[in-house]
Parts: C-alpha cells; sequence; structure tokens
C-alpha cells in the first residue's frame, strides 16, 4: 500500500542517495555569480482524482508532477522553495489550502521529504484507504487538485524562511483566500506602498511582495462584497451566495484593478480558496512563462524544457503566455487567456538566453552557440590568426555552449585555410606531406580550467581569505606550451570581474601563457537591473568604473558632474517623464576603449601573461537571440519608466556614496 502513495520522483532521488542528506547540485555558474529570477511551477488536475488512481496507480499524481517541475528549475533558485495545494469541494471543518516552505540549502528535497513522510505514515495507518480520493482529501494533505511550487533566488532580503514562496492570504470565507507566488521585481513599491495606505490598509512591511498580495488581496475583497451585494438583492440565501460568488468572481477585473500602476518584470502566480487561479505576465514580457494544457492537466512554468520533460511533449505543445494577459483557469475547467493591462513593446531578457536558463532549451541551445560563432572573428583577429599557437577553452560551466558555437565557426575557418591552400597547390605540386602539413591546421581546444564546487572560503581575514578564493578554480597543468601558446577562454559575462581578478586569471597565468584573451558572451553591463536580477548597483560594474576611470584620465570629470547634477533635477519627477542620462557617462568612449581600461582593472599586478578582454556587441547579441531583444543592462534602453528611476537614483548613490540599491 506505501508504494501507491510514494512521491515517485522524489523517492527515486532518496534511494539514489543513502545515508544522509547531501548538498544539492549546484547550478552551472558563470564566473561572476549572479543571483536572479526565481522559478514557478504551477498543476491543475483536470480530472476528478479517481481517473489519476485508475490510470497512474496513484492520488498523487499532480503531486509528482510540481516535484518533477521544480527540480527540473532548481536552477532558478537555490535560497528557498515552498509548495501549495489546494483541495476542491470539502466539507466545512475540513482544511483545505496546505502550504510547505523551506530554506535550507536542500530546500526542494526538504519540502517534499516533509510532505512524502505526512503521506507514507498516514497510508500506512490506513492500508485500505491509500487509493481513495475521498479519504485522502479529508486526512491528508497534499491530495488536492491544485498545486503551485515556487524556487527562490534572494536577490534582495534574507534568506529565510519568511521570504520563501508561496504566501497565504487568509479569510474564512472560501473566496477571499489568496495563494501567491511569483518571479517579480516592482520599481515602484513606494508608490504602491502609499496607496495601501491611501485605501486605509496598515502593510507589515514595504517588500513588493506583501505589496503585490495586499493589492490583489483588496480587489479580490471588493470583488466578493460586490457579488455579495448583488445576490443577496437578488434573494439568495447566504449559503447560496457563497456558490455563487466562487462560480462568478471576475478574475480579469480583479487583475485589471489591481495591477494598473504597476511597473517592473513579473511572472505571477495566483490560487483562491475556492478553486479559481491565474497566471500573470508583465506588458514587456520581460520574465518568461509558458505552459501545457492536454485533456488531463494544464501546468505552468517559468522555463519550456521542465515542462517538455515532465510531460514527455514536443516543443511545439508548448506555449508562451503571453506579455499582458492572464491565463485564468477557473474552478469548473474552464481555461482562458485574456489581458489585465496595456502591452508594452515586447522585451524579454536577453540575460535568460546568455545564461539563466537552461540550455535544454532547443532555441537557447542554438542562440548560446551562436554567440560563440558571432565572437569568432574577432578572437580571429586578436590572435593575428595564429592558430598554431593558441589554445581555446571555457570557463565552466554555462559557457560550454558558447565554446562549442566558436569551436564550430573555428573549424569552418580551418576548412576554408584548407581548400585555400589546396587549391593553391595545384594539381602538380600535390603531395601526401604537403597534405599533411596543411590539414595539420586546426584549432587546439583543451578544458583548461574545473570549478571546485566544495572549496568553502571559511578564513575571514582577507589576505588569507584572497588566497583560498583565487583556488575556487583549478587548471589542467601541461594542457599549453609555457611561453610560447596564447589562451583564449570564453565566460557567459563579467558584471563585477572579482573573480577573474581575484581567481581565474591569476590561476591560469601558472600555465605560462604569453598572452590571455578572455571572451565575454555578453556586452559589457552597463546599467543596472530592476526587474529581477541581482545587479542593482552602478558602482559594482566593472564597466562602469573603467568609464569613470577614463574620464578622469581624459581629464572629462565635468561629464560626471553634469550627469549628476541632471540626475538631480530629474529625481522628483513622475517616473515617465525622466530619461537615462547615465548614457552620458559612456558616450565619450568606444566599446573598444572601455575594455581595453577592463583588461586593465581587471589583471593582476602580479602576473605575467598580457591579458586582453574582448566583450560581444549588441548587434551580435540581437542577431544570436532574435526574440529576446531586452538588453537594458548593455544599453540602458529601459523597458519600463521605472528602469530610468532607478539608474538615476543609482548614479546619486554612486557621487554621494552611498552603496545601497536604488529601488
Amino acid at each position: 500500500m506505501e508504494q501507491l502513495c510514494v512521491i515517485d520522483y522524489s523517492m527515486a532521488y532518496l534511494r539514489a542517495v543513502p545515508n544522509g542528506t547531501p548538498p544539492p547540485e549546484q547550478p552551472s555558474q558563470m564566473s561572476d555569480f549572479i543571483a536572479h529570477e526565481c522559478g514557478i511551477a504551477l498543476v491543475r488536475l483536470l480530472k476528478p482524482l479517481e481517473y489519476y488512481c485508475e490510470k497512474y496507480g496513484t492520488a498523487f499524481f499532480g503531486l509528482n508532477k510540481l516535484y518533477l517541475l521544480m527540480e527540473k528549475q532548481h536552477n532558478r533558485g537555490q535560497d528557498g522553495a515552498g509548495a501549495a495545494n489546494i483541495k476542491f469541494d470539502v466539507a466545512p471543518g475540513s482544511k483545505y489550502i496546505s502550504i510547505e516552505r523551506s530554506a535550507s540549502p536542500n530546500s526542494i528535497k526538504e519540502v517534499f521529504d516533509s510532505i512524502h513522510k505526512e503521506i507514507s505514515a498516514s497510508c500506512r495507518e490506513n492500508p485500505g484507504l491509500a487509493n481513495n480520493p475521498d479519504w485522502l482529501k479529508r486526512k491528508v494533505r497534499f491530495s488536492g487538485e491544485l498545486f503551485l511550487g515556487h524556487l527562490r533566488y534572494g536577490t534582495y532580503g534574507k534568506n529565510n524562511i519568511e521570504f520563501c514562496h508561496p504566501f497565504l492570504r487568509e479569510n474564512n470565507w472560501m473566496t477571499r483566500n489568496l495563494v501567491l507566488a511569483g518571479n517579480f521585481n516592482l520599481t515602484n513599491s513606494d508608490e504602491l506602498f502609499r496607496l495601501l495606505i491611501e485605501i486605509g490598509q496598515h502593510p507589515k512591511n514595504k517588500s513588493d511582495t506583501v505589496t503585490i498580495l495586499e493589492k490583489i488581496g483588496h480587489f479580490l475583497d471588493e470583488e466578493n462584497d460586490r457579488l455579495f451585494h448583488k445576490y443577496k438583492t437578488q434573494g439568495h440565501s447566504k449559503r447560496e451566495i457563497s456558490s455563487l460568488i466562487a462560480k462568478n468572481l471576475d478574475i480579469q477585473e480583479i487583475l485589471r484593478d489591481a495591477c494598473r500602476k504597476w511597473d517592473g518584470g513579473y511572472v505571477i502566480a495566483g490560487l483562491m480558496g475556492h478553486g479559481d487561479a491565474f497566471v500573470i505576465r508583465d506588458p514587456a514580457g520581460i520574465r518568461p512563462a509558458f505552459y501545457y494544457m492536454d485533456e488531463e492537466l494544464i501546468a505552468v512554468a517559468s522555463e519550456r524544457p521542465a515542462l517538455q520533460t515532465a510531460f514527455n511533449a514536443p516543443k511545439d505543445r508548448i506555449n508562451e503566455v503571453t506579455p499582458a494577459h492572464a491565463l485564468i483557469i477557473k474552478k469548473d475547467g474552464q481555461i482562458s487567456q485574456v489581458p489585465f493591462t496595456d502591452t508594452l513593446p515586447k522585451k524579454p531578457c536577453s540575460f535568460e538566453r546568455i545564461y539563466f536558463s537552461r540550455g535544454t532549451d532547443a532555441d537557447i541551445y542554438q542562440e548560446r552557440k551562436s554567440l560563440g560563432r558571432l565572437l569568432t572573428p574577432t578572437v580571429l583577429k586578436a590572435i593575428d590568426h595564429d592558430l598554431e599557437n593558441t589554445v581555446f577553452s571555457f570557463i565552466p560551466n554555462t559557457a560550454e555552449l558558447c565554446f562549442l558555437g566558436m569551436q564550430d565557426e573555428l573549424r569552418r575557418y580551418c576548412l576554408g585555410i584548407h581548400n585555400r591552400k589546396i587549391r593553391e597547390l595545384g594539381a602538380s605540386n600535390i603531395s601526401e606531406s604537403k597534405i599533411h602539413e596543411i590539414m595539420s591546421i586546426i584549432p587546439r581546444f583543451e578544458k583548461l580550467t574545473v570549478k571546485d564546487a566544495k572549496l568553502r572560503t571559511f578564513i575571514t581575514e582577507d589576505t588569507q581569505r584572497n588566497d583560498l578564493v583565487a583556488h575556487v578554480y583549478d587548471i589542467t597543468y601541461g594542457s599549453i606550451r609555457p611561453g610560447k601558446d596564447s589562451i583564449v577562454i570564453i565566460d557567459d559575462s563579467i558584471v563585477r570581474g572579482t573573480t577573474l581578478k581575484e581567481s581565474i586569471l591569476r590561476i591560469l597565468d601558472r600555465l605560462g601563457p604569453r598572452k590571455i584573451i578572455l571572451v565575454s558572451s555578453a556586452p559589457q553591463i552597463r546599467y543596472p537591473d530592476c526587474y529581477g536580477i541581482d545587479m542593482a548597483k552602478l558602482s559594482d560594474f566593472v564597466a562602469f568604473q573603467a568609464a569613470i576611470e577614463l574620464l578622469k584620465e581624459q581629464h572629462k570629470t565635468h561629464i560626471i558632474d553634469e550627469v549628476y547634477q541632471k540626475c538631480l533635477a530629474q529625481r522628483d519627477l513622475p517616473k515617465d517623464g525622466m530619461i537615462n542620462h547615465v548614457k552620458d557617462i559612456y558616450r565619450p568612449f568606444t566599446p573598444g576603449e572601455i575594455a581595453a581600461k577592463i583588461s586593465q582593472l581587471l589583471k593582476p599586478v602580479d602576473i605575467h601573461a598580457e591579458v586582453e578582454i574582448i566583450f560581444q556587441t549588441i548587434e551580435n547579441l540581437h542577431n544570436a537571440c532574435p526574440n529576446n531583444t531586452g538588453d537594458w543592462y548593455f544599453t540602458g534602453n529601459y523597458p519600463t519608466p521605472g528602469g530610468n528611476k532607478v539608474v538615476t537614483q543609482s548614479f546619486i548613490n554612486f557621487i554621494e556614496g552611498r552603496n545601497e540599491r536604488a529601488y
């Protein structure tokens, strides 16, 4: 009987790791680790639970699928996880909303372990009822029809359970209960907080999570009140009214009212106590959301491959949630996608393609390879086309696909050399030795760096700690010819450059290369993000530091003061009236000049190799990722007015020496 209740995927994981709780597999990381967008998973069963018992041998089919969707998105959250479930049509007095959360390093496993232990204990005590849906819904948590999961990366706030989604706004009326989880960041939380106060609320803090929960909750309450008065005047009893409200809640109108003044990037999922559910996506499509639907269920996730794997679905069966639209799933099974706000020009986050999302997505796989392919001509120029004395490699692990693209392009380049040289020989001069000499012109690929994920910098004293940081990466000894070879090594992006300077460049220099050429598959990160990526301070960016240094060196510091004065002048304007004056900091310089200064700033003084850093161009980024054109952290072209407000405040903070976020 216990086997009937087992949470299949979780237990398969547990069986593979006996004796203790190992640390979870960490996501692949670029050298400059960035906390970023969270992940969501929603599963709504469309058949009675008896159907899944009969077909799949378990009443926990939905829970198993939720677990799988969350595990397949664990790259989106290592700071916490949570799951929620709503049971339909339970009797009064029975618990119908369940939530389990964890902020442990093994948060997904801990959440589902806890759920499974309760299920297994109940089934052992009542083996004859283990697959009885009516009994399960009365007695066992997470045995309902509607599920919501969340994975958290702590871009802001402490990493404790209080910050873990899903959140519950609880009420004794089923239709007023609201469970919420999301991948979001609002630029105008202060403004929305004031609006909550104006309508008479007393929020417990200013976080955008509380703001969103209370905004939607407020208009959910108003819709309940409207319908209650409507049906009361029609003469219905209070019990009848509760059922009529559950059937006729206008979710679209609730969301229209709640989200009217939001500015930011978001995908938010909500469950209501009686069984309605929704997923909304921001008007510019900044944050990703996909859904899959068949006759048995509908499921939503932040990444397409998770849905493909969980439901063995081809790519064309997975759809995007449309920006500025709400995917609404009514308790009676009706599903619609309707607008809830005005659309903006679509600007999906390009960092999703460069780094954040899993490379197992069919399109992302090709796009990351294209990023490497498009960098190759610039790299060849940097090495003066000297393939014989150059070794190509990558920084583990997410740069690997970009490296594969560069490999392909280098092989094509060599094939062109072979064809040209063979034609130049002419038929009379062809010999086996000459053919061998020509065909030996090939690029050299090696795995030069290995990340030691288990190394812990437990020493806090700076000089000793820096020595440990330098050894986070290790090298493959004997992989190049000291004093003769140059190294070309690819990374996803360069944000602060700290790990490059303190670890990667130092450890690579031990191999004795003539020159180290570090290649970023992303353009220069110049501006803060305010939509969910932990890149909030201008002073952190090595590209910004380089531009400031160039202004000082070239006696153009008046530009810094002019930008500061312009930022001060517009600080109190409505966000719609602001422009990004920080662009003026970069305007006097070419990308190449800033890259050269970055190379100087990041080269440790005690290494011997020459260092050059190459960045992707904006044009090539858009050629490689044509459908994800959001590039504000590279160009300063923000998709919402709140972005200009944030970059303005961020520059003011920099000038005034305030090491704090601008929103």
